[in-house]
């Protein structure tokens, strides 16, 4: 018979748990946009997914082309950001007689001094609203190409480089096509994101319309009253944390082969280029640190896939007649391509 040994003595090999866990810092950029959401959120109501992806263009330092029928807050919206971290604003409504001097600025001459100067144009903000840019013709609409591409602006031969952060909010009206001027598809390409307004739920528009209603000549929700919450220099230091997000090889390839996989698609007549894949992983790296993640997994590619690449792409007329959206068509197409497991 075998004897019975005692169990060895492992307690030396046990460390107990810490009698308190703390939880890991979260960044200091998420923080901050945290209270930018919150700030906004005061007057622009029931569009989370709206300020979502414009928070995650600001942190990626985009442009984004803002896309919704009238009276849905797209200024309120723009206005009310500008007033989160006191960057100066400027609206631009573009009209079939706007010139690009009347964008950029121009030369004059003055004549007590008998110089020329240059009178700064209303695109020297941190915050742009470009208001129906496809109401104006293609040689003003050019005039932001430049300004949105290098953040700098030719005046005479001579550039003048932007304060940052810049960023442009331009609004489209997607109702009224007569007396539009259709933005190329060089200048989408331009835009970070293309993002679509579509009307409140019947609780947050109820809310809306008696706060509003309850204030002498229609007063109410004023972006006046958003708060301050950081400065330009944080704005700009979240961007570069945005910026060192992680993001794993498996993550990039996943994010290529959807955009590669719009060129091959039969339904799709123009496939996006390479900077649709390069927004994708800069948008998943803003939504990673919104989160207050360091890294991005395939989720967040997904996530960005329909604001980064709807406005990149353009269905096939037999298709486009059928009444399939260009969202269905990129919808399907994800289901086609496996996602890594990461």
């Amino acid at each position: 018979m075998n004897p019975i040994l005692p169990e060895p003595d492992v307690s030396s090999l046990y460390t107990p748990p810490p009698a308190t866990f703390t939880p890991p810092a979260m960044p200091r950029s998420t923080t901050v946009f945290q209270q930018i959401r919150s700030a906004v959120a005061q007057v622009f109501v029931g569009q989370e997914e709206v300020l979502h992806q414009v928070l995650a263009a600001l942190l990626a330092g985009g442009h984004v082309l803002l896309e919704g029928k009238p009276g849905l807050g797209k200024t309120h919206l723009v206005l009310a950001l500008s007033h989160t971290f006191g960057g100066s604003f400027r609206r631009i409504q573009f009209t079939p007689d706007l010139m690009p001097s009347d964008v950029c600025g121009h030369t004059l001459f003055d004549m007590a001094s008998s110089t020329f100067r240059v009178r700064r144009g209303p695109v020297f903000a941190n915050l742009l609203l470009a208001d129906e840019i496809n109401r104006a013709p293609a040689k003003t609409q050019s005039a932001l190409l430049e300004v949105m591409q290098e953040t700098q602006v030719t005046i005479d031969g001579e550039s003048h480089a932007l304060v940052p952060p810049f960023m442009t909010f331009a609004t489209q009206n997607p109702i009224e096509q007569e007396g539009t001027y259709p933005l190329p598809e060089a200048q989408l390409d331009r835009f970070l994101l293309k993002v679509l307004i579509d009307y409140p739920d019947v609780a947050n528009e109820t809310w809306v319309v008696k706060a509003v209603s309850s204030r002498a000549s229609g007063g109410g929700l004023s972006t006046s009253s958003v708060p301050q919450v950081c400065s330009p220099d944080d704005i700009i230091a979240a961007q570069e944390e945005a910026a060192a997000v992680q993001a794993v090889e498996q993550v990039v390839d996943y994010a290529v082969k959807i955009v590669r996989a719009t060129r091959q698609h039969s339904a799709i007549s123009l496939g996006a280029g390479t900077r649709g894949a390069i927004s994708l992983v800069r948008v998943a790296k803003s939504y990673a640190l919104l989160e207050g993640r360091g890294y991005i997994t395939p989720a967040d590619v997904k996530r960005a896939v329909l604001p980064v690449l709807r406005h990149r792409v353009q269905l096939a007329p037999e298709i486009a007649i059928s009444g399939q959206s260009v969202d269905d068509m990129l919808n399907s197409l994800l289901k086609t391509i496996e996602a890594p497991r990461v």
